[in-house]
């Protein structure tokens, strides 16, 4: 659920402020005497050559990120990837045909990998750089909480965000997102750096472009967020479409109940208690929250 957008958004922070600490080291000092360079009259921007750098570093870094999402998501969540004609478990067996299933209905020419990972938390995510080299995965907490019907439902939410596109359409977002912060992050330390010294210039705003970078990519993140919800929605109508609109929203409730008994057994150090809690209402997170709330989610599959 989550984690597709949260592995995307942390590779793309981490590809984003390798790229720029390298350019930066690369372009700071001149050939001529080694200082350090921010231009000429006023801020001593080239806003045209700042634009284009900030479009090529920002969509590279979104693409970089699409490209590494599913190694990364195998790597952090140590996922168990099912060959299909592969020694597997009756349960494995299970799920690598209603992924496979729900996958032929959706009209996918390729098979998405199918995988399951040692975690307690009821979840499932789908990532992969297209929908030919995809992954659909569960958790083993998923699987044995909920019964077959809401593990359908899980699942053909999963394969619909994969037959949408949906990470490559939120990778198109992130790039347009990444050009904004690029841009706007240097603008913001040049700024900063004209308010110390000359010899500690250099060491200010490159120390700012990394901050300032981190910092709106966060901000930025909110508009990404509320992309990913809007999506939600879309996958859950796919999902019903796929498994049956009666087992996609069995899937909400069950996820539901699941967080009340979660949020009841709280513990502060329950870091699967605190992944179901994307759903949380009020407060400022939910503009960081990639999902809708629970009940909203099942009164629209309701009114369809």
């Amino acid at each position: 659920m989550g984690k597709r957008i949260f592995f995307f958004l942390l590779t793309n922070i981490l590809v984003m402020t390798t790229i720029v600490i390298v350019w930066t080291l690369i372009t700071t000092f001149t050939s001529v005497n080694g200082s350090f360079q921010t231009g000429g009259p006023g801020l001593g921007i080239d806003y045209g050559s700042l634009m284009i750098f900030s479009i090529l570093v920002g969509f590279a870094g979104s693409f970089i990120s699409l490209a590494m999402s599913r190694w990364m998501a195998k790597m952090m969540m140590k996922v168990k990837v099912l060959d299909p004609n592969g020694q597997l478990s009756a349960e494995e067996r299970a799920v690598v045909e209603k992924v496979h299933r729900f996958s032929r209905t959706a009209g996918l020419m390729h098979m998405p990998e199918v995988g399951i990972y040692q975690s307690p938390e009821v979840n499932a995510f789908a990532t992969g750089p297209s929908k030919k080299r995809s992954l659909v995965a569960v958790s083993s907490g998923l699987l044995h909480a909920m019964d077959e019907d809401a593990v359908e439902g899980v699942i053909a939410h999963e394969v619909a965000h994969v037959a949408n596109g949906d990470m490559v359409t939120m990778t198109l977002l992130q790039g347009v997102v990444n050009t904004f912060v690029v841009f706007f992050s240097r603008i913001a330390a040049i700024i900063v750096s004209r308010f110390v010294r000359d010899e500690l210039r250099w060491i200010v705003q490159f120390a700012a472009i990394i901050i300032f970078q981190i910092l709106f990519s966060i901000l930025g993140s909110i508009v990404v967020s509320a992309y990913s919800r809007h999506r939600e929605y879309h996958a859950d109508r796919g999902g019903a479409d796929l498994a049956g609109r009666d087992k996609m929203a069995h899937a909400l409730r069950s996820l539901k109940s699941y967080v009340k008994v979660a949020s009841v057994n709280d513990r502060s150090d329950d870091s699967a208690i605190q992944t179901m809690k994307i759903n949380s209402k009020g407060g400022l997170i939910t503009l960081f929250s990639t999902h809708p709330d629970l009940d909203d989610r099942i009164k629209r599959l309701e009114q369809m």
